[in-house]
């Protein structure tokens, strides 16, 4: 297995995604997030998710589903209690997936439209599905769902972490998946799959002979798409088994 990570500005002045890739004892986790820049401090909630996984991660995890779960709850907690620390209730959230390999079983978890792609014959077989207005449109069959990328409610989310909840708003992956049927995984936000679709992911990695040249390939075409425009924040974590 190989994994490579990529991030990148775009042309705005912040940064506010993060991204991690951890490994212990043969066990793999990999998160990345998506501040939400028009509430202000996004960059700082995207770290407290991507540190939440890395240091719940050192300290072991023996179950995907469970793990994702405790740690999405547990960077929900944290971001909450910055935002008191801070005195910005309506500041520092942010959207979130993560995805884990344990014992050649990978689950996942995702909140908003940062999504996780999973390939297999060099084609998009699966993906997340977005908690924004435009993914429930696509699903009513109001829009189709290449229409998503450039609906103009497309940054409305119906679901982020940072706001307080009574029911945990993440998600998780129905049930463990054999890596050994799986191709590549994709995680990214969503400045980076707007600009790239899902027939030329597959197209890519059909050529690369890793992941870094796959998700180096990936990233150039979005930076072409995106120029001349004023392009979000762009992140991705690309793993090949």
């Amino acid at each position: 297995m190989t994994h490579a990570t990529f991030t990148h500005p775009g042309n705005r002045e912040n940064n506010e995604d993060c991204a991690a890739a951890l490994e212990r004892d043969g066990c793999f986790c990999f998160c990345l997030a998506d501040g939400l820049g028009g509430h202000g401090q996004g960059e700082v909630a995207s770290k407290i998710f991507c540190d939440t996984f890395e240091q719940a991660f050192a300290l072991g995890a023996q179950d995907g589903e469970s793990f994702l779960a405790s740690t999405f709850a547990l960077a929900q907690e944290e971001i909450l209690a910055e935002q008191k620390r801070r005195n910005a209730p309506l500041e520092l959230k942010t959207t979130g997936v993560a995805l884990t390999i344990l014992d050649g079983k990978a689950r996942w978890g995702w909140c908003g439209d940062s999504r996780l792609y999973v390939l297999r014959g060099n084609k998009v077989r699966t993906r997340t599905l977005d908690h924004s207005v435009p993914q429930m449109l696509a699903l009513s069959g109001g829009i189709k769902e290449k229409q998503i990328r450039n609906h103009p409610d497309r940054n409305r989310l119906l679901r982020v972490l940072g706001v307080a909840w009574d029911t945990p708003r993440f998600e998780l992956s129905a049930e463990d998946a054999d890596v050994n049927h799986i191709q590549a995984f994709l995680l990214c936000t969503d400045g980076f799959w707007e600009l790239i679709d899902e027939k030329r992911m597959g197209a890519l990695l059909k050529k690369s002979a890793d992941a870094q040249g796959w998700l180096d390939s990936m990233a150039a075409e979005a930076a072409q798409n995106g120029a001349g425009t004023n392009m979000d924040n762009y992140t991705a974590i690309a793993v090949m088994m």
